[in-house]
């Protein structure tokens, strides 16, 4: 049964926010946000610098809108002591909470889940969208936490109702999941501890 959706699907670009730009995938970023907005899709990041502000700039390209959600509490404290960017960011959410803290709302903010590199930060970002069931794509050749995700859903063997997609093709991953989600939006649900 197709599940009732409001609004813009929100896609989330969740990834490697410092460290080496390798310039092809800093590219295939970019292909990623300008897929988002050409499938009429919001993009939404961390606020943050690196592989997923590529993807902002990408979207914004082609006209796309972009969300940020912040670890701070103003704009001054954005910019200043988390040294992130606002360009090209359309709506900006101040969570005060911490790069920690602002992964929750970022993830529960979005409809698709997209994992590109990553670390610590964006295996947390996994982590919850896994734990909550929802749809996550992974670019795979990207480094990083995402070229690893398969071997942690080995180890994990955690039903949770997410739907995952792997594709080297940004394009198509953005279209596989934009596509899968208007057939079926995922049902989130308010869960028990899953352990």
């Amino acid at each position: 049964m197709k599940e009732l959706y409001c609004g813009l699907i929100k896609v989330g670009v969740m990834g490697s926010a410092g460290g080496d730009m390798v310039p092809d995938i800093t590219e295939r970023c970019r292909e990623m946000g300008r897929t988002i907005a050409r499938e009429g899709c919001a993009i939404l990041t961390g606020g943050c610098p690196g592989l997923p502000h590529a993807a902002v700039l990408g979207c914004k390209e082609e006209g796309g809108i972009t969300i940020g959600v912040s670890p701070a509490l103003s704009i001054q404290e954005h910019v200043g002591r988390y040294g992130s960017p606002t360009d090209n960011i359309d709506v900006m959410i101040f969570t005060g909470m911490g790069l920690m803290g602002r992964e929750i709302i970022g993830v529960r903010s979005c409809d698709i889940v997209l994992i590109v590199g990553g670390r610590s930060g964006t295996l947390g970002e996994f982590a919850i969208a896994y734990d909550e069931g929802r749809m996550i794509g992974v670019l795979t050749g990207t480094g990083g936490v995402a070229d690893h995700i398969d071997e942690i859903l080995e180890v994990i063997k955690k039903p949770t109702g997410s739907r995952m997609f792997f594709d080297d093709d940004p394009v198509r991953l953005v279209q596989r999941c934009v596509a899968s989600f208007r057939a079926e939006p995922p049902k989130i649900l308010e869960r028990e501890a899953w352990g």
